[in-house]
């Protein structure tokens, strides 16, 4: 099979009537859906047992993947499977494909499976975004330097909220230096001064027209799934689950405190939130004592009370401040 973006060229090869004779019947077939259902069905009642298959860039693709679940198909390199040069057509190569697959002359092409192309397609596309979005950035800055504005010699990425900000009044029509270096947000309002000299420049009508331009092709989300931490009732981010995992120095606990600290903790649905992020060391340590990770001095909010100061030598799991004890009622 020779491929083409509009039609393609098969020879089937069948032995002949005589010994070591073989007849070829070429057709022409479509690209369209259709057509290559018919080839299929055409094909699978010839009984061929080796479609071998040539195409220039990906015009392949529309042939071989319906083909592939029914008949054994054969993706071959052009490099590979040359004719020799004179008056080459389409028909003759469908032919001397058709020889080369009959005696095994040709090497065929790795297609890796469906699961594997689906990502391979996502993760090509991905790189391909960034990489146009990187060229535009750039044009943008080539643009803003003509225009005369340092806005990247302050700014650290002139796509950010800040520089964006500014570049909308741009646009609108803003040419005041102070008005839009107070557009700056974050630590940038660090920088008012030097933002204020980088906007001095000549911005006219025409860099407006093109700056909106690349604002709008750099504004494409990359193909990244979103795994952020759930949000809690006030709409704020929840802290990360903390790690089942004590860095107490055992070594520090003698007897049963250790034993005490070594045992496992409590499943995570049945602590309260502030437990779950701070991590109790060891229970009763001496009588109704309990021990907190938390810093000495401030109240516990797992047990109600005020912290005292800890045990010499015990130091807390988050901070080098002594670790509080909770006197539990």
């Amino acid at each position: 099979m020779d491929v083409s973006k509009r039609d393609v060229k098969v020879c089937v090869r069948t032995p002949g009537k005589r010994h070591r004779t073989f007849d070829k019947q070429i057709t022409v077939w479509g690209a369209t859906a259709g057509e290559v259902r018919s080839l299929t069905e055409y094909l699978v009642a010839q009984e061929v047992t080796l479609v071998v298959m040539e195409a220039t860039g990906s015009y392949w693709k529309p042939f071989y993947y319906p083909m592939e679940a029914k008949l054994n198909v054969m993706l071959v390199n052009a490099r590979h499977a040359k004719n020799l040069p004179g008056r080459k057509t389409d028909f003759s190569d469908a032919q001397w494909l058709a020889e080369l697959g009959a005696h095994g002359l040709v090497r065929a092409s790795f297609v890796p499976p469906e699961p594997i192309r689906e990502l391979r397609d996502l993760t090509r596309a991905r790189a391909t975004f960034a990489r146009e979005r990187t060229r535009e950035i750039q044009r943008l800055e080539k643009l803003l330097e003509d225009a005369g504005l340092k806005l990247s010699s302050v700014a650290t990425q002139i796509t950010g909220v800040s520089s964006r900000a500014m570049l909308s009044a741009l646009i609108a029509g803003e040419r005041d230096p102070a008005v839009l270096a107070h557009l700056a947000k974050g630590r940038l309002r660090n920088k008012i001064g030097p933002l204020t000299e980088a906007l001095q420049g000549r911005f006219s009508n025409r860099h407006a027209l093109m700056t909106r331009e690349y604002l709008q092709r750099t504004r494409c989300r990359l193909l990244q799934p979103q795994q952020s931490r759930p949000r809690s009732s006030q709409g704020r981010r929840t802290a990360p689950p903390a790690r089942l995992q004590s860095r107490t120095d055992n070594r520090q606990l003698t007897g049963g405190q250790a034993s005490r600290a070594a045992q496992p903790r409590a499943p995570a649905a049945t602590r309260t939130p502030t437990a779950a992020v701070n991590q109790v060391i060891f229970a009763s340590v001496t009588g109704r004592l309990i021990s907190c990770c938390c810093r000495a001095g401030r109240t516990c909010n797992d047990h109600g009370t005020r912290h005292a100061i800890g045990p010499p030598g015990l130091s807390s799991t988050r901070s080098n401040a002594p670790t509080g004890i909770c006197q539990v009622n």
